[in-house]
């Protein structure tokens, strides 16, 4: 059974048991919880009511943080002449097909891959190495895309992919325990603001059931989804 250390303990125990924060006081009990060492990411995560064992009840998307995730991304882009010099220009680390055959032979010093329609036959065997990590190009997503300087810019700028497991659950970094609460709280509305669009139609009842915010290190907290809409 895992157990959990003093410092965790404690921080739990300063969170209001089974109580709806408003988000700048979520934010605030948060980022006074962190004792980590390094900078703590925040995280806001969600129960759906969805199915996700029905494919028209999947929930995925992508969405630009106003304020970015704190981290700096790596960005590979796989396409060839035109759009291969828009890419550069736009600020992508990594551009080229020739990186395909790196990949194969184990190179993945990357956060983010896209690529040009065109590619796509060749970026498809790399499906078993990209796939499991989340990485794999996707119209869905909008990394499989002709306007690669405006994915790339929108990966520098803070754009981040959410998904549901297979217990409706998704998780999506949100800045860092170093940020301004208004920048985490615009982060953390700009996320649910997007989950809400992206509902199937399908689904019935409460979407968002349950949300809440923590960091690397501490407990959650629950937030009042009604007052994080009221902040908008």
């Amino acid at each position: 059974m895992t157990r959990n250390g003093k410092k965790y303990a404690a921080a739990r125990g300063s969170v209001p048991a089974g109580a709806k924060l408003a988000p700048d006081e979520a934010v605030k009990l948060v980022k006074s919880l962190a004792f980590a060492k390094f900078d703590e990411t925040v995280d806001v995560a969600a129960r759906l009511g969805v199915d996700p064992k029905k494919a028209d009840q999947l929930v995925r998307g992508t969405v630009v943080l106003p304020h970015g995730t704190g981290k700096s991304v790596r960005v590979l882009v796989i396409a060839q002449g035109a759009k291969e010099a828009e890419a550069k220009e736009a600020g992508a680390d990594f551009v080229g097909v020739e990186y395909i055959q790196k990949i194969q032979e184990g190179w993945l010093d990357f956060d983010a891959v896209i690529a040009t329609p065109d590619m796509m036959r060749e970026v498809g065997k790399l499906g078993r190495v990209l796939g499991p990590r989340g990485l794999m190009p996707n119209p869905k997503t909008g990394t499989v895309t002709e306007d690669t300087a405006k994915a790339v810019k929108e990966f520098k700028a803070g754009r981040v992919e959410f998904k549901i497991d297979k217990a409706a659950n998704l998780h999506v970094a949100v800045g860092k325990v170093n940020f301004t609460p208004d920048q985490i709280v615009e982060n953390a509305r700009a996320v649910i603001d997007a989950v809400n669009k992206a509902r199937p139609h399908s689904a019935r009842g409460i979407f968002i059931q349950t949300c809440t915010l923590s960091a690397t290190m501490s407990p959650p907290i629950r937030l009042d989804l009604k007052e994080l809409a009221a902040a908008a």
